[in-house]
């Protein structure tokens, strides 16, 4: 398992995003596809949510 955060390369990034904004020109807006633009916009965001699956992941494993 990958110890630090590496971030996707910026052109996957801009195909998701460029995926959510044909998703919702279709659709229209749902909070799904809210939340991936979230994702693809912020570093941060991208960063947290990578911590957060490492969290479940140990906790899965502690508790087998």
């Amino acid at each position: 398992m990958n110890k630090q955060f590496e971030d996707y390369p910026a052109s996957q990034i801009q195909d998701k995003l460029q995926q959510c904004l044909d998703y919702e020109a279709k659709y229209g807006e749902c909070m799904t596809v809210t939340s991936w633009k979230k994702w693809c916009n912020s570093y941060e965001f991208r960063k947290r949510e990578w911590e957060w699956r490492q969290n479940i992941v140990k906790t899965i494993k502690y508790g087998v």
